[in-house]
């Protein structure tokens, strides 16, 4: 069970979600990205053990690809913390917990949100704190910038609004599963040495 918050938000935006430990690093980003409602239309990276994973890169400067490292080989334990971040622009960084290791039960074939708090914001809208000022120029209307920085944001947008169902639904649909099944037993695994990725 993971909890994934982005950073430099208070009160804070957060998801609680049970995911495979068959699932490799591309899979969990896809689950962040359902997860959160991002649009994934900007290039991330993990940071775990102090080793960057992330997609294919022509510049070289990932040390693993993602979609090679299971959850299951990268021998995390309760309370560990390690780093996602979404758009290098904005950067929103996202802190990700394992909050404990489920054992037995059903196979977990897909990941399953538990709970939640708050809208993530919309994409390309400047990291935590350009959104904050985004958010405070729509909603005031003495602001030079008032109306360009309404215009961007949706009217319908509401920054507390989360909703379990629809996320699960998009979980659902996105890994191909009408419905959650139970957990997968979680497997430790020594951390991938250089030259496996």
């Amino acid at each position: 069970m993971q909890v994934m918050t982005v950073t430099g938000f208070r009160p804070p935006i957060w998801r609680r979600v049970l995911v495979p430990t068959s699932f490799d690093l591309a899979k969990l980003h896809r689950v962040i990205q359902e997860a959160f409602g991002w649009e994934d239309c900007h290039l991330h990276a993990f940071q775990i053990h102090g080793v960057d994973f992330g997609p294919p890169d022509p510049g070289g400067w990932m040390e693993y690809r993602s979609e090679r490292v299971t959850l299951a080989k990268l021998d995390l334990q309760p309370k560990m913390k390690f780093r996602y971040e979404y758009d290098f622009g904005d950067s929103w960084v996202h802190e990700i917990t394992l909050e404990k290791v489920i054992v037995p039960g059903t196979p977990l074939e897909a990941p399953v949100c538990l709970a939640g708090k708050r809208a993530c914001p919309p994409e390309d809208s400047g990291g935590p704190w350009g959104f904050q000022d985004l958010l405070y120029a729509a909603r005031n209307p003495d602001h030079p910038n008032h109306e360009e920085f309404k215009e961007y944001l949706d009217p319908n947008w509401d920054s507390e609004a989360f909703h379990l169902e629809a996320v699960n639904v998009c979980l659902r649909s996105a890994f191909k599963l009408r419905k959650p099944r139970s957990t997968r037993k979680m497997t430790k695994a020594a951390p991938p040495t250089p030259g496996q990725a």
